[in-house]
């Protein structure tokens, strides 16, 4: 969906890269969410203190609530992969939220962005998949006799790929489908009051999609974790 005005475009133009900008606009916008999270993580870390703020601890509250949940599915083994989904899920919910704010583009309303971030989350998996067993671990592909290799080895391929489009499209329809909406009924009613209870609506979306994204990460990295059988 081409957008009528958007606030980096417009910035760009001063250097002669509006074209660009805008025929890219989930780049320059991811770059935004990433400058953003990056200041945001470094006045964070600058102001933690021994003896926590209302502020930080809640913070704190709702960090530990994550980090606690992800041990619950994976155990203890999967608290070292916390900080990369908890990064995922943090990255993905400002990127979606994007789209609730005049001249912003959300990023994973591009299939690209949600592409990358589905390969870092499956690939991740398999990387703790080959640390904790090692060669081992293509026993999870082989299914549970040998002679059975060559019907478990393909179907196996098959569904880890499809992990990949399964994150991948799910975020993308929902967020873009959202932004088609919202653009939809600005386009027919000429008033930015009209669709504000599908931008209500697609605060929860962008919350919820990031935290399902976060979930299924998390749950391929318990399935790499575990033996197999």
């Amino acid at each position: 969906m081409e957008h009528p005005y958007l606030i980096l475009t417009s910035l760009f133009s001063i250097f002669g890269l509006e074209d660009w900008a805008a025929i890219h606009p989930h780049i320059t916008y991811m770059w935004l969410c990433m400058i953003i999270l990056i200041f945001f993580g470094w006045l964070a870390g600058k102001s933690v203190s021994m003896v926590p703020d209302t502020v930080q601890n809640v913070f704190e509250t709702l960090v530990g609530g994550l980090e606690e949940f992800v041990v619950t599915i994976t155990g203890e083994e999967g608290r070292k992969s916390f900080p990369l989904v908890i990064t995922i899920f943090i990255f993905i919910l400002l990127s979606n939220l994007f789209g609730l704010l005049p001249g912003f583009y959300p990023p994973t309303a591009s299939i690209n962005t949600t592409l990358a971030c589905a390969l870092i989350a499956v690939g991740w998996s398999h990387v703790i998949g080959l640390k904790y067993h090692g060669l081992k671990y293509v026993k999870h592909f082989l299914g549970p006799l040998p002679l059975m290799i060559p019907l478990f080895l393909p179907i196996e391929i098959v569904s880890h790929i499809a992990r990949v489009l399964s994150l991948t499209i799910r975020l993308f329809g929902n967020i873009a489908g959202h932004e088609l909406v919202v653009g939809i009924l600005l386009l027919l009613a000429g008033a930015f009051l009209v669709p504000l209870p599908i931008m209500a609506l697609g605060a929860f979306v962008a919350l919820i999609q990031a935290f399902v994204f976060f979930l299924l990460a998390t749950m391929y990295i318990a399935g790499s974790i575990e033996e197999a059988h």
